[in-house]
């Protein structure tokens, strides 16, 4: 597994940094995050470094989200939240500020739990005509 000497991920994967670790298996790594947006706000990374989804390689992506839902499930368990947002930053421009891949388990206990997510429709801008091409544009990319 390729790992990155920098990376405060693969320090905390090779157990130089300490962490509150969560779960762990051959590939994947779970953990605390320390700014606790809520309370169980944990983080999953693969252990092999890949710095974004653009890298993400797919068979490391279905290591990862194989035990998503586990954990997703264990932090349920633990504190009953109402929900959860799973949430992913890719590039600094959509505020990734650790460029090792992880995703962020956000448990949600109400509208003033601390964690307010925005989001701002743009469904007025674009037509069904448009919708179509913007489809066809990615798919002939895949």
């Amino acid at each position: 597994m390729a790992h990155d000497q920098n990376c405060i991920f693969c320090k905390i994967i090779n157990g130089e940094v300490p962490s509150a670790k969560v779960f762990e298996n051959d590939d994947v790594y779970a953990f605390l995050d320390l700014s606790q947006v809520t309370k169980g706000h944990t983080l999953v990374i693969p252990k092999d470094h890949q710095a974004n989804i653009f890298e993400l390689q797919e068979e490391t992506a279905a290591k990862l989200f194989s035990v998503v839902p586990k954990i997703a499930r264990a932090v349920r368990d633990a504190f009953q939240p109402l929900g959860l947002n799973l949430m992913n930053n890719n590039g600094k421009e959509a505020e990734q500020t650790v460029f090792h891949y992880h995703v962020h388990i956000i448990p949600r206990y109400g509208k003033e739990d601390g964690y307010k997510p925005i989001w701002h429709p743009h469904q007025e801008d674009y037509t069904p005509e448009d919708l179509q091409k913007i489809a066809a544009s990615i798919a002939q990319e895949i």
